[in-house]
């Protein structure tokens, strides 16, 4: 016995001890084993894509906290995130019964081809979601104007599906979004003029590989992208409005359009890492002020109307980057005459 414990306060001290311990397992418990509705939710999405291999672990006997793929939130139980990752046998629609996960943070449907069908218009119901991937699934239909009610969506990844159609403008509405991408599906007609323009940070941009036509929105200029991937489009007119000395830009493919316009004068992003304008009517000089860009790791300016001399410690780069157009010259093209 502790020196100075009387036997009285010997038992006292173990059963207080023993009711910490029993609170901490219940506590515990509490936290692992999920709300009754997200239980029977995630049973009716097990139901509705057939019962598959994938979801074996989705047992009614056990905690759905524990169940694969479920993630939940450790205070209170509930189902926070469901992400669902590289399933070739897993086939048919999004279920509808998503929906009924009320909590839902996070949802993945990603590298699943079998999924298949139109983006349910009840996943309009998940009023928390602020992140939402459905990539490299069978998905088709447009992209869903009721996406603009999940007004917590900070992330919308819908790339690589057949997904048809516009770019709603009403996804502009969003107070939250920072990061879309819509690339490798069958989008055609204009980018909403004032998409990304509420994002509170650094905006990610990506709809590559579509079939969008128009302009570069004015209102572009004022939104702080560090990332736009609009390469192989049918885009039109001037782009130099993504570009200036003071904006956050660090990735900036254009590449496979038909802009048009004089590099002559711009001025470009200080943290620029990635630069491909390939492809398309560009004219001009290159600006001397690329060869100052030290984080600059990639350029391709290849396939444009570009003349004069390339500036120079361009040499790290392959003629590739530099070659058709009207008449560059300088290392690593030839020299130029004199």
């Amino acid at each position: 016995m502790v020196a100075g414990f009387s036997q009285s306060h010997h038992v006292v001290f173990l059963v207080a001890v023993l009711l910490s311990s029993l609170l901490a397992v219940a506590t515990s418990a509490s936290t692992q084993q999920c709300h009754d509705e997200d239980k029977a939710a995630l049973l009716a999405v097990y139901s509705g894509l057939g019962s598959p291999y994938h979801f074996a672990s989705w047992t009614p006997d056990t905690w759905c906290c524990d169940w694969y793929d479920v993630d939940c939130d450790s205070s209170t139980g509930r189902v926070v995130g469901l992400s669902v990752f590289q399933d070739a046998n897993l086939t048919g629609a999004i279920p509808d019964a998503i929906a009924n996960l009320t909590h839902l943070r996070t949802l993945v449907l990603r590298h699943i081809p079998g999924l298949s069908g139109a983006i349910p218009h009840s996943l309009a119901l998940l009023s928390n979601l602020s992140q939402l991937t459905i990539s490299y699934t069978g998905v088709s239909g447009p992209v869903p104007s009721f996406l603009s009610q999940l007004t917590a969506l900070t992330f919308l990844d819908l790339s690589f599906n057949s997904l048809t159609g516009a770019i709603p403008a009403s996804l502009a509405d969003l107070p939250s979004l920072s990061s879309i991408n819509l690339s490798r599906n069958r989008l055609a007609g204009p980018i909403p003029p004032l998409l990304l323009s509420k994002s509170p940070d650094q905006a990610y941009l990506c709809l590559s590989h579509n079939n969008l036509s128009g302009t570069i929105p004015a209102e572009f200029a004022a939104v702080n992208l560090s990332h736009v991937d609009l390469s192989r489009n049918a885009l039109t007119g001037d782009a130099s409005a993504l570009l200036g000395a003071a904006k956050p830009l660090q990735h900036l493919d254009l590449s496979r359009n038909g802009f048009r316009f004089s590099m002559t004068g711009v001025e470009l992003p200080e943290q620029l890492s990635f630069v491909d304008v390939s492809h398309n009517g560009i004219r001009g000089r290159i600006p001397a002020q690329v060869a100052n860009l030290s984080n600059l790791q990639q350029l391709n300016v290849s396939y444009n109307w570009l003349c004069g001399e390339v500036p120079g410690s361009m040499a790290r780069f392959d003629v590739y980057s530099f070659q058709h157009n009207k008449c560059l010259c300088g290392a690593p093209l030839p020299a130029c005459p004199r």
